[in-house]
């Protein structure tokens, strides 16, 4: 169900205000849109990546280079939840490049 087409009678979203109100609305949104102007983006061999999957593939082979030091220690069998562990240390490197790289 689409609520913004919804009738009035089923007190759908777009007929809750009053005309002057949805006229202020309609008029805000898009100054609101100035502020997307594009994604950052990395050219690579050519072609622009996203900088967020850059940094997502980053982060994964840091997950799967720690998953490997955990398994050569013996480490890996001594985690609670090791799938868990792993999206953590992932998460941590993508969002520390982000945070060093784009900031």
């Amino acid at each position: 169900m689409n609520i913004a087409m919804s009738s009035p009678e089923r007190g759908g979203a777009f007929h809750r205000f009053a005309p002057p109100a949805r006229l202020w609305c309609a008029a805000l949104l898009p100054g609101l849109l100035g502020g997307c102007d594009g994604a950052p983006s990395r050219n690579i061999l050519g072609s622009y990546f996203p900088s967020w999957m850059v940094c997502a593939l980053v982060g994964l082979a840091l997950a799967l280079a720690a998953r490997a030091i955990f398994k050569a220690f013996g480490m890996l069998e001594e985690l609670p939840i090791p799938l868990v562990v792993m999206l953590a240390i992932g998460c941590a490197g993508t969002f520390a490049l982000w945070l060093i790289w784009l900031s």
